[in-house]
């Protein structure tokens, strides 16, 4: 175990799978206590604690839907009770839905923003209030605020919401040690990403960066847990496209 990390406590939201799950185990296998929240896939996330008890790591899974104000209490009192406060926040939960703004309807809208925006302003405002001094707040773009891509302006605009979020809470914690960053991952290896997709489109999009590869989400994994270790502490308010060189 990391001496800088012993008994720092961790939650990654929506860390049942897929990027959030790597953050989990990667933040496990850096000596944090891991809180592994999701929203509704209860024995996913069992899986990813088992796996880091398993390997000499510390976690518990945590129900909540970050677009519930409720659930983010409810999320930060039991961290509170169980361990006494928190360190480091990752907020991971996201959905994905793509659509040209023309096409895009009302529910679709409101479940992107619900989720993405709000979901995240939720527990960055619990964790604005709640977290300890010398903490840190990783937040969730990615590379298609960059890119601009057709049929992503919604899915963009809420991460750009997030960019501009991260810029002004990094700035309202002044004097309290605590960073808050954003990762803006391009395109990774994940279901969440795959499904759907041919293999023609997906070879494509691989080759989009010079290292002619997909990102993995330890490749992600990693960017995370630079931030909120020790050699991360001198950056702050700044976003990390972690895309192989896509953009």
């Amino acid at each position: 175990m990391n001496a800088n990390t012993q008994a720092k406590i961790a939650l990654v939201t929506g860390a049942s799978r897929g990027i959030g799950a790597a953050v989990a185990k990667r933040l496990a296998r850096d000596g944090y206590t891991v809180v592994v929240n999701y929203a509704g896939s209860a024995q996913a996330a069992e899986n990813v604690v088992r796996e880091i008890e398993s390997a000499g790591g510390q976690a518990i899974s945590a129900q909540g839907d970050v677009s519930k104000v409720a659930d983010v209490r409810r999320l930060f009192d039991t961290v509170e009770e169980v361990y006494g406060g928190m360190d480091v926040l990752v907020n991971n939960a996201g959905v994905m839905q793509l659509a040209p703004i023309a096409e895009l309807t009302e529910e679709d809208y409101d479940r992107l923003f619900d989720i993405n925006v709000k979901g995240s302003f939720n527990t960055m405002r619990e964790a604005a209030r709640r977290l300890r001094k010398g903490g840190r707040i990783v937040n969730f773009s990615s590379s298609v605020v960059g890119l601009l891509q057709p049929g992503y302006g919604p899915y963009a605009a809420t991460k750009a919401a997030i960019e501009a979020a991260t810029m002004v809470l990094a700035r309202e914690l002044r004097g309290r040690e605590i960073t808050v960053n954003v990762i803006a991952p391009g395109p990774t290896a994940t279901d969440l990403f795959l499904n759907g997709k041919s293999e023609e489109l997906v070879d494509r999009l691989a080759k989009l960066s010079p290292l002619e590869r997909l990102g993995t989400p330890e490749d992600i994994a990693a960017a995370v847990s630079f931030l909120v270790g020790a050699d991360g502490a001198w950056i702050n308010g700044q976003v990390l496209r972690a895309n192989g060189g896509v953009v």
